[in-house]
C-alpha cells in the first residue's frame, strides 16, 4: 500500500507506545498516534486526558479535551485536579505524548508565541497541561512535522521543559522522570544522546535522505553512529489509521484529509 509522510509519522509514533503503559495524551497528532497504538500494537494501553477520562477508547478523534466522546468511552472519569495531583505528580504516568509548534535540540517545547512575547508574530494555543506533563511524566514522546521553522536553534518561548540546557540540566531543575525520549517527525526519529541529551537522528523514514533532514532542521543536526531505517507502515496499521480518520471526518463534518 502507498502511504503519505504524515501517515508514516503517525504510525512510527504509535509504535513507540508500549502495550499496558499509562499514557497522558495531548490533543491533535499525539491523540491520533496514541489511539492508533490502541487499535493496533498496544490494545491494553491506558489513555488519560487532562479533562479527567481514564482509559478512554474513543471511536473518533476528539476535537478537544472536553469532547464528550472521551468521557463516554472511558473506564472512569475523575476531576482534573486528581488527574494532575494523583496521577501525574504522583508518578503514575508512564508516557506523556505531546505535540509542539517549536522544539529545540534538547526537546524543550514552545506552544505559546512565535516572536517576541510582548509583540508576537503569532500567538499559539498556549500551554494547557503540557508543562506539567513534560515535567512529571516518567518519559515524554513528542510528535510534529519537521521544518526549519519548527526545529529551531533557540525557542522564542519555553512553554514546556525537556532537557533544559542539556547535560544534567533537567536533574538540576529538580524534575523527575527521563524527560523526552523520542521526537517523531514526518522525516525521521530522534533520540537524546547519552550524556549531552541533545537530540540526534537515530532512524530515517523510507526514502528520506540525511540532506532532507539537515535542510529541515534549524540547528546543526547530528546523526547517531548507527542510523536505522524505519519499517514501512503495514496494511493493518494503514487500514486502522485511515478508518479512524474517516470515522472522525464523518463525525465532525470534515473532509477526509482533515481528521
Amino acid at each position: 500500500m502507498t502511504y503519505t509522510t504524515n501517515e508514516m509519522m503517525t504510525v512510527a509514533a504509535a509504535r513507540r507506545l508500549k502495550n499496558g503503559s499509562v499514557c497522558f495524551v495531548g490533543i491533535g497528532l499525539p491523540s491520533k498516534a496514541a489511539n492508533l497504538a490502541r487499535l493496533t500494537s498496544s490494545p491494553d494501553v491506558v489513555l488519560i486526558y487532562e479533562s479527567g477520562p481514564i482509559g478512554a477508547k474513543p471511536s473518533v478523534l476528539p476535537l478537544s479535551i472536553g469532547d464528550g466522546e472521551l468521557a463516554e468511552t472511558a473506564d472512569t472519569v475523575v476531576p482534573t485536579g486528581e488527574i494532575f495531583r494523583y496521577w501525574l505528580q504522583g508518578g503514575r504516568i508512564d508516557v506523556g505524548f505531546l505535540g509542539a509548534a517549536q522544539v529545540d535540540r534538547f526537546g524543550n517545547i514552545n506552544t505559546t508565541v512565535v516572536g517576541d512575547y510582548h509583540a508576537p508574530k503569532v500567538r499559539l494555543p498556549g500551554a494547557g497541561g503540557a508543562p506539567e506533563i513534560a515535567g512529571s511524566a516518567k518519559s515524554v514522546l513528542i510528535i510534529l512535522k519537521q521544518s526549519a521553522r519548527s526545529f529551531v536553534d533557540k525557542l522564542d518561548f519555553i512553554t514546556s521543559v525537556g532537557h533544559g540546557e542539556g547535560g544534567d540540566s533537567r536533574k538540576r531543575l529538580g524534575l523527575p522522570g527521563a524527560g523526552p525520549v523520542g521526537i517523531i517527525t514526518d522525516l525521521c526519529i530522534m533520540e537524546p544522546e547519552a550524556g549531552t541529551h541533545e537530540f540526534v537522528v537515530t532512524a530515517l523514514h523510507p526514502g528520506v535522505t540525511r540532506e532532507q533532514v539537515v535542510a529541515a532542521t534549524g540547528w546543526a543536526i547530528r546523526f547517531a553512529d548507527t542510523v536505522e531505517n524505519t519499517a514501512e507502515p503495514t496494511e493493518v496499521e494503514l487500514t486502522a489509521l485511515r478508518d479512524l480518520e474517516a470515522r472522525t471526518a464523518a463525525a465532525h463534518g470534515q473532509a477526509p484529509g482533515e481528521a
